[in-house]
């Protein structure tokens, strides 16, 4: 494969190069030795796409491998193009074909050829075309009896996505009509069984993504040419049409689910933008989708319309063009959990402002908030922690920005006060009362783009504000031409001080972190007819006519400080102190005008309970805005009846009646919950295992080799090959007692022999006191782990992965640049490591200096209050390494690492959950997040985006040492995150596209803001003269710059700052978590209380206590000892297997019981549905009923004085 890259990033990807095969012939050299279940490295090297798909398929069809497959691969792409579906197709077509190799049985070569192909739609990394789909069958029409596909799917389909999910159904369609087979022909009955049994998957096993009414399943299934059909994933029955003829299977099909609910159906208008250019073109007879398309349409506006309502008022943009209405979305708050907050409800005002820019560590999913607002709400949102949103995508992974506007919060004393930094919320956190408005949420243009989701107005800010001030002294034909201010001329024309001319500069160049002070700001806005800045605009909006009205007759009785007498004219703002208001709890005028002073969002200071003060800008800026100039205007102030007529709120009021404007600061307020909590920490098995060699019962409880010692022996199953080679070296330690199967035998393992033999071999006297195994290997070869290395493994307390090797998992977050005071790492190394120059072309220095990120390197997390940091747990796997290279393969030690920075520089192996292919990476840094900080195009290269996605890293000699396909469990599913093939050099043009819409701009333009406003489609936006689009990394694939020359808009100071670990995680119980979540749900005004009471009780307390409860009165019986199961119970009350366990239930009473009185608490507390409220009291009876009323218990006075 041939990078178009800079000679800089070819330095940096040769250097990666050499470093891996030498890591590769090291770790060939130690395979040789016969200690492993192969004598080579098991981790194919796959230099580009085509030979990663190759490389995954040889896993079921090895005659793929050197057959012609991959060279032909990038011979279509050059015919065709880079990723399109159709190369699929054809390659798919000509493995079916026999055209490289030859199968066994012609359906075999089919199955084989859509496997490929799927393989080539999920950029041969997902185990979904070798675990998803796990066959074909041929079945008979029932007219002519010619046969048709049936595609079998499972549930790790899911891995794949819906979109290629979906197309691989389209693939197979195009193999079935080359090869001449017949199209299937549903029955009435079929489809209905197809209707209920999605319907059934999405009520009593999973939610769907995607739920398709009944009337969309039955045009689909209608109309497919395929059969989509599959294994039964769930022990549930369809719960009606059931025993029809060609379903082989009445339970729950989930493959077969998720390709036609959020695949077919969900993505059709996907699939039909590409077949109805050429579908027919390729013989496919799929233009039944374009009027699938159209009824999905007309259903979904049916249900818009019954939902909303009558329809809202129409809107207009500047151009007279109506444009839509933005409405509230609720889908994120649907499958609210307990103990995770609500942060907003959908577009509540107060709660987070959409600001438009991408930072350091946001994009590609990620979205960015200030420290100070993380802090206001307790905690509980920390650096990586997932938010499920409104808009625009469904979730995304929280990063810090100190750039943008922070919360406003009310104190106890019911001071209104905004927070900007993180110093100053930690200052008030423990006075505020309530959270009036959250601040900020940073979202990047390209998560909108990327999801489709029309651009949506933000509230005014300052680089908005400093675009239209160029813009409106430059004029717009010298300001589209990027021409500079003129401050000399400015100065003079506005008569400015070199104070106020250099603020001025600061604040339109530097609009991030400069304010221009309010005299200032005031002359400018009505000197060039701009609206004032930000900074000094408060959320109007959000008070209608009325409101004003009341905020008026409060505003009146104010007195102004700073005035000798109410007749006195205020001819300059600088005269204003102060005004001061009353405020008495018995007046309600007085009560009600705090109260709007609070919906506005202005600070404002209470004293003493009686008095309310605006201070010095805020009182200047109320006398400017209604256009007040003595202490009599003020004590008359009233609203113009004429003017205020036509205003819909008083923002539009405001603007009417002066001459310096303002834009709306609201915006769009957009929706969020708490979804998973961040994580980082060393991946283990259940029991945590040291090594994959078997113990059998005789290992115990804690299945430690221990135990299986003080017995003697162990019985379980062995390899023969393996039982060969291990009584050649360790003599007859094994005692067949069963031998009938021809690969393995099961007997009897003198452990306590065999342990001392290789002590001996090590020349070990002392050995660590717990030594963790298996119960038995799961692989289908019965093929057990070295001993030797579950020994040093111990010894560091490593654990091992199903696959021989060892992980660490954490929560994923973009990282395009860097500094290095945030990563541990020093100057001498970082230049080491090639990061010679900052983004100015600079040479480092310095630790505050600002380095963009190389495309696969790594900052790996060093948060260690909970679990243990990766730098800990990497260097014990260090010393575990060297161990085994030195005692096991007699070879030299490769890492001699002592301390962290031994690390830097050296390789690891990234993947994420569901795929097949392990991405190479550099270690350079350990940041103080939880979090794995990667290049958006590392995490593309395993096909995650950063909306809340957790990957693995282990190190790369880790990998080739220790990991084999052999070890891996016979299940289905077992080739999920195993690195069967490894990439070394990310391609742009090779990773998930998702990728390609990261936005690379240093600056968004004026036009962003405006297209915003008339809420245009991402890609409808252009600007400047040239009509240019948003730069995003698809406008750079193939160029030289695709690697490097990232921008972003929006800095923050040190990305470790902030919260690191959410209170999620720290407090112990459930109910303290739900404590948690309404105080904070009773602490900001986006959200109501009484309304997330209900939600946690219908959408999770509810569903798990009747869910448990059934499972209950169905539920059977296991041993304590050797955790056997049984639907009865033996008469004996012993297990027959152990003859030692006692047998209890499989379901406990405390697990159906477990938040029925939470539940109670909050019925009482607050104010929510009657009907709800009565479910949950009958529940309870019912609960008595069974497990008989909770007895009455002694207390103390104490529990009732609190």
């Amino acid at each position: 494969m041939e990078i178009v890259a800079s000679e800089s990033m070819h330095k940096y990807f040769a250097k990666m190069r050499e470093e891996i095969d030498h890591s590769y012939k090291i770790a060939r050299e130690a395979r040789k030795k016969g200690l492993d279940p192969h004598d080579d490295v098991e981790i194919m090297l796959a230099n580009s796409m085509a030979e990663r798909v190759i490389g995954l398929i040889s896993i079921v069809a090895p005659q793929v491998l050197g057959a012609g497959i991959t060279e032909r691969i990038e011979e279509v792409e050059d015919e065709i193009g880079l990723l399109d579906w159709r190369v699929g197709f054809r390659i798919a077509e000509e493995i079916a074909q026999q055209k490289f190799c030859k199968f066994p049985t012609k359906i075999e070569a089919i199955e084989v050829g859509i496997r490929t192909g799927f393989a080539y739609l999920t950029l041969g990394i997902v185990a979904a075309p070798l675990e998803g789909f796990v066959g074909l069958k041929l079945k008979r029409r029932r007219d002519n009896g010619k046969e048709y596909f049936a595609l079998q799917y499972a549930g790790p389909v899911r891995g794949a996505g819906g979109t290629a999910s979906s197309v691989s159904v389209i693939l197979a369609d195009y193999v079935r009509v080359k090869m001449g087979y017949a199209p299937w022909d549903p029955t009435e009955k079929e489809v209905s069984r197809y209707v209920i049994e999605v319907n059934d998957y999405h009520d009593r096993v999973t939610n769907l993504q995607y739920r398709p009414s009944n009337e969309e399943l039955k045009f689909m299934v209608e109309h497919l040419p395929i059969e989509v059909d599959g294994d039964p994933t769930e022990r549930i029955e369809v719960s009606n049409y059931k025993d029809i003829p060609r379903i082989e299977t009445n339970l729950i099909r989930g493959g077969m689910c998720l390709v036609i609910a959020e695949g077919l159906c969900q993505k059709s208008p996907k699939l039909w933008k590409r077949l109805s250019k050429w579908g027919k073109d390729y013989d496919l007879d799929w233009e039944f989708m374009g009027d699938f398309i159209k009824l999905k349409e007309e259903i979904h506006a049916k249900h818009s319309a019954a939902k909303e309502g009558p329809a809202s008022k129409d809107a207009f943009g500047k151009d007279g063009k109506k444009i839509e209405v933005l409405r509230a979305n609720d889908t994120f708050i649907a499958d609210i959990v307990a103990g995770r907050p609500v942060i907003t409800h959908p577009m509540a005002p107060g709660g987070l402002r959409l600001r438009y820019g991408r930072g350091r560590t946001s994009g590609f999913s990620a979205a960015a908030m200030n420290p100070a607002s993380l802090i206001v709400i307790e905690d509980y949102i920390a650096v990586g922690t997932q938010l499920k949103v409104e808009r625009p995508g469904k979730a995304a992974t929280i990063t810090l920005c100190d750039t943008i506007d922070g919360p406003t919060v009310i104190l106890k004393d019911g001071t209104v006060k905004y927070l900007h930094t993180e110093a100053e919320a930690k200052e008030v956190v423990k006075e505020v009362h309530e959270v009036l408005f959250l601040g900020d949420i940073l979202f990047n243009y390209g998560d909108f783009s990327e999801n489709g989701h029309k651009l949506v107005p933000a509230g005014y800010c300052p680089e908005w504000w400093s675009l239209e001030v160029q813009k409106a002294i430059l004029g717009k034909e010298a300001f589209d031409k990027k021409e500079k201010l003129n401050f000399e001329q400015i100065k003079e024309k506005l008569k400015l001080t070199t104070e106020q001319i250099t603020e001025f500069q600061n604040s339109v160049e530097k609009p991030l972190y400069v304010n221009p002070k309010l005299d200032l700001a005031l002359k400018i806005s009505k000197e060039y007819h701009v609206a004032l800045h930000s900074y000094y605009s408060y959320y109007w909006k959000l008070l209608n006519i009325s409101d004003l009205n009341s905020l008026v007759s409060y505003l009146k009785l104010g007195k102004i400080q700073g005035v000798k007498g109410s007749e006195e004219e205020i001819h300059s703002t600088e005269t204003t102190e102060k005004i001061i208001l009353p405020l008495f709890e018995s007046q309600s005028v007085q009560i009600k005008g705090k109260a709007l002073l609070e919906k506005i969002g202005i600070p404002h200071l209470v004293l003493d309970k009686e008095n309310l003060v605006l201070e010095k800008d805020q009182a200047k800026l109320i006398l400017k805005l209604f256009n007040l100039n003595s202490q009599k205007q003020l004590s008359n102030l009233a609203i113009d009846p004429i003017k205020s007529k036509d205003c819909q709120n008083a923002l539009e009021y405001l603007n009417s009646i002066n001459s310096v404007i303002q834009q709306d600061k609201a915006g769009t307020f957009i929706g969020a919950r708490m979804g998973r909590p961040e994580k980082s920490k060393m991946r283990s098995m259940k029991g945590k295992p040291h090594v994959l060699f078997p113990v059998g019962e005789e290992g115990g409880r804690m299945k430690t080799f221990q135990s299986a010692l003080e017995k003697g022996t162990i019985k379980s199953m062995f390899n023969k090959e393996w039982l060969i080679k291990f009584q050649q070296q360790y003599g007859e330690l094994f005692e067949t007692k069963d031998n009938r199967s021809d690969d393995y035998a099961y007997g009897n393992l003198n452990i306590k022999d065999y342990f001392k033999k290789v002590l001996k071999e090590l020349n070990l006297r002392i050995y660590p006191d717990v030594i963790k195994g298996v119960k038995g290997v799961s692989n289908k070869a019965k093929i057990p782990e070295n001993l030797i290395k579950g020994i040093y493994r111990a010894k560091y307390s490593v654990a091992v992965n199903k696959d021989g090797t060892t992980r660490y998992d954490c929560t994923e977050l973009p990282l395009t640049h860097f500094k290095p005071k945030e990563i541990e790492t020093s100057i001498k190394k970082l230049i080491e490591l090639g990061y010679t120059q900052d983004i100015h072309g600079k040479e480092l220095t310095d630790t505050n200096q600002v380095l963009e990120m190389k495309p696969q390197d790594l900052v790996l997390p060093n948060y260690d209050a909970i679990e243990d940091s990766s730098s800990k747990v990497l260097l014990r796997i260090t010393k575990f390494i060297d161990e085994i290279m030195v005692n096991l393969y007699k070879m030299k030690p490769f890492y001699n690492a002592e301390k962290q920075e031994d690390l830097i520089g050296h390789l690891v192996i990234g993947l994420a959950p569901h795929i097949s292919a392990g991405t190479v990476g550099r270690i350079i840094g350990f940041s103080q997040t939880q979090s794995l900080l990667a290049h958006p195009m590392y995490h593309a290269g395993m096909r995650r985006d950063c909306d809340g996605d957790e990957a693995a890293v282990m190190l790369l000699m880790d990998g080739l040492l220790n990991f084999s396909k052999e070890y891996l469990p016979s299940s289905r599913g077992s080739t999920m995150d195993a690195a069967l093939v490894l990439t070394p050099v990310l391609s742009p043009a090779e990773v998930d596209d998702q990728v390609l819409g990261v936005d690379v701009m240093w600056n968004y333009p004026l036009e962003l803001y405006e297209a915003a406003l008339e809420m245009k489609k991402p890609w409808e936006l252009k600007y400047g003269p040239d009509q240019k689009k948003i730069e995003q990394l698809d406008d750079r694939v193939g160029k030289e710059n695709q690697y490097e020359d990232f921008g972003f808009t929006h800095d923050v100071d040190d990305f470790n700052k902030g919260i690191q670990c959410s209170a999620y995680k720290t407090l112990p119980s459930m109910k303290e978590k739900l404590f948690g979540q309404m105080d904070i749900a009773k602490k900001v005004r986006a959200v109501d209380m009484d309304l997330v009471a209900a939600l946690v009780i219908r959408k999770h307390f509810l569903a798990d206590i009747k869910g448990n409860f059934r499972k209950f009165s169905m539920q059977g019986f296991r041993c304590t000892t050797c955790n056997t199961k049984y639907r009865r119970p033996p008469i004996s009350m012993n297990c027959t297997e152990c003859t030692k366990g006692n047998i209890i239930f499989t379901i406990s009473q405390g697990s159906v019981v477990k938040y029925v009185q939470m539940s109670l608490d909050l019925c009482d507390e607050y104010d929510f549905s009657p009907y709800l409220k009565e479910t949950i009291n009958l529940l309870k009876l019912n609960i008595d009923v069974v497990f008989g009323k909770e007895k009455d218990r002694q207390v103390g006075l104490s529990a009732f004085m609190g």
